[in-house]
Formats: structure tokens, C-alpha cells, sequence
């Protein structure tokens, strides 16, 4: 392409470029969803369908980019893990970044009637992202690790919440109130006493979020608890991925 005398803008463009040999996340998160969820009157405290519409837009992303080898999603958020060695887009934060949040919205968009065919999307969501690498192993399973503990808390506190809303007769402000100090053994007591709820039975994919990996790195002969292949080459897996045994037996991080 010849040059042009406009050509010399290119030089304010500020340089992005990922340290090499990181690990490289990408995390989307749902931008005012606590309003996206009560506009589209999502089931409380968990919505299947929202869950498994993300899970869908997440695959479809990981179909799309290979160099992503496993993600992480739960509530309105997923994390999605990059090979530690690629040079997609040389590497460049706003490429990267920028191709995984738009094709991870348009996809929930585009698949929404599939999981929500009797309601209409009543406006666009939208999903902010951040990008963050990490330089260990064990930074990159702490990162995880952190991610599912957020997911066990928060998926506690609010089975908790809406129990005392809608089945225990409380209004919001007396819910939060009552659970405010609690503590994890205080909430299930009071999920098993009151309601008859034992948390431990609740559908895993709620208390654990979906993790899904590229089966070429799952080994075959490990059975993977609750797993799900999409029938592309990926495994959505419900299990717990703060421990040592999915890691230990597959090797992945090793």
C-alpha cells in the first residue's frame, strides 16, 4: 500500500504489547446487571437459563479463539485463560481484550431467543473487561481459585437471602439484616432449620460456576465431575477447581 502524507498519525499510537511468557486473562463482567436481571425478571436466586446462556456465548468465544485453553464463569462474569505462549495479535492488550468482550456480547445477544424464547430483550446488554497476566502457575490458580470462593460466597449468602424473602415472609431490608454477620455454618443452619434446604444437594453449577477446558488437555480416562461436552472439542465441567486433584490428575498447569 503506498504511503501516505497523512501516514504519521500512527506514531501516537501508545504501544499495549503483553509481557511475554504470562499468562494472559481476559475477564468480562456485566455492566448494571443487578438492573439487565430485574428488567428481564430473572428467576431468584439463580436463572438457568442466564447461566446457560453465558456458558453458550463463552464456548462460542473459545470456538472462535483457540489460543484460549480454558475460562471460568459465574454469576454475570467469565475469565477466559490464554496459552501462556500465544502471540495472538502480537499480544496486544486492546486486540485482544476488545475481541473477546464483542464477540462474548454479541453471542449473548445473538443466542438469546434460544434460552429466553418467550421474552424479549427489552434493551442491549453490555459487558466491560479488564485484561491481567500473571507470571506463575500458582498465580494463575489463585486467580481461579479466588474467582470460585467469590462464586461459593455470594451464591450462600443470596440462596440464603431469597429464602427469607420468598419463602420465609421478610421483606429485603429484614433479609439483609438477619444475615448480615453471619457466617457460612450460621447460613446453611439456617437454610436447613427454617427451610428444610440442605446447601451441599443445591445444582453444582451454582455453587461452583462452569469451567470449561479444551478437551485435548483433559485426559481421557480421569472422569471429570459433571462434565459436558459441547460436542466442539470443549468440556463444561462443574467442579471444584480450588483443590489439588482436577490439576494434579490432568497436568495442565504442571
Amino acid at each position: 500500500m503506498a504511503k501516505s502524507a497523512f501516514e504519521y498519525v500512527k506514531t501516537f499510537e501508545c504501544s499495549d504489547q503483553i509481557l511475554p511468557n504470562t499468562w494472559i486473562v481476559v475477564r468480562i463482567d456485566g455492566k448494571n446487571f443487578h438492573k439487565f436481571s430485574d428488567s428481564h425478571k430473572f428467576k431468584k436466586p439463580n436463572d438457568k437459563r442466564c447461566l446457560d446462556l453465558m456458558n453458550k456465548s463463552a464456548v462460542t468465544v473459545m470456538n472462535d479463539i483457540k489460543d484460549i485453553i480454558m475460562s471460568y464463569g459465574q454469576s454475570d462474569e467469565y475469565s477466559f485463560i490464554f496459552e501462556r505462549s500465544t502471540k495472538l495479535y502480537k499480544r496486544r492488550l486492546s486486540k485482544l481484550l476488545t475481541n473477546v468482550c464483542s464477540l462474548f456480547t454479541s453471542s449473548f445477544v445473538f443466542f438469546w431467543k434460544d434460552f429466553f424464547p418467550d421474552d424479549t430483550l427489552l434493551y442491549p446488554p453490555s459487558f466491560d473487561g479488564r485484561v491481567v497476566c500473571y507470571p506463575t502457575n500458582k498465580n494463575l490458580r489463585d486467580y481461579l481459585s479466588w474467582r470460585q470462593a467469590d462464586c461459593h460466597i455470594n451464591n450462600l449468602y443470596n440462596t440464603t437471602f431469597w429464602a427469607l424473602v420468598q419463602e420465609g415472609g421478610l421483606c429485603r431490608a429484614e433479609a439483609e439484616k438477619k444475615i448480615r454477620h453471619t457466617v457460612s455454618a450460621e447460613k446453611n443452619e439456617i437454610l436447613f432449620s427454617q427451610f428444610g434446604i440442605n446447601y451441599n444437594e443445591e445444582n453444582a453449577q451454582f455453587k461452583k460456576g462452569t469451567f470449561i477446558i479444551r478437551e485435548k488437555l483433559h485426559k481421557k480416562d480421569i472422569e471429570m465431575e459433571n462434565g459436558i461436552s459441547t460436542g466442539s472439542g470443549l468440556i463444561l465441567a462443574f467442579l471444584d477447581i480450588i483443590g489439588n486433584k482436577f490439576w494434579q490428575k490432568n497436568g495442565i498447569l504442571n
